[in-house]
């Protein structure tokens, strides 16, 4: 039983999430940077963790589910071991982002914002990633680091989908 809340103790996976609530809990205005940190150590943000953080933070759980689903960086879903993030702002649409994410959808069996079977890929269309030289540019996250592919064609997002493939 947490001695602050009277919630009940938390499941040994909410250990690695009690130093950000020690932190943020009972500071006004800390909702985001909450769940910014609980997406950082678990990839998203699961009921039964929106209830905890209600439950330690005294914010209600519709409160918490209705920013988290506001904003965009926010996910309730697992996502792959990697998450691809293609760009298509404008300087990778207009070279050729739609057809890297079509060479990505064949190879993976994916389309934007699904994840593969295996759990390894999740591919999310992005808006911009800065990376206007690069176009069309994609970022894989992984348990790496990021790397950031540019310049694509649909045999260079092949072979590098599969680099990653034959590493994991």
């Amino acid at each position: 039983m947490c001695d602050k809340c009277g919630a009940a103790a938390p499941r040994s996976d909410f250990k690695e999430l009690e130093p950000v609530l020690e932190k943020y809990a009972d500071v006004e205005g800390s909702l985001i940077s909450i769940l910014q940190k609980t997406q950082d150590i678990y990839g998203y943000l699961s009921l039964e963790t929106i209830n905890y953080i209600s439950a330690r933070t005294g914010v209600a759980p519709a409160k918490i589910y209705g920013v988290a689903t506001f904003y965009t960086q926010f996910r309730l879903e697992p996502i792959g071991e990697y998450l691809i993030m293609l760009c298509h702002g404008t300087a990778c649409h207009v070279n050729g982002a739609a057809l890297i994410e079509e060479a990505i959808t064949d190879h993976l069996g994916i389309s934007d914002g699904e994840t593969t079977e295996d759990n390894k890929f999740t591919l999310n269309n992005v808006a911009c990633l800065g990376c206007c030289s690069l176009a069309p540019v994609m970022m894989v996250k992984g348990p790496d680091g990021d790397e950031t592919f540019g310049n694509l064609t649909k045999e260079s997002v092949v072979k590098a989908i599969e680099g990653i493939q034959a590493r994991a």
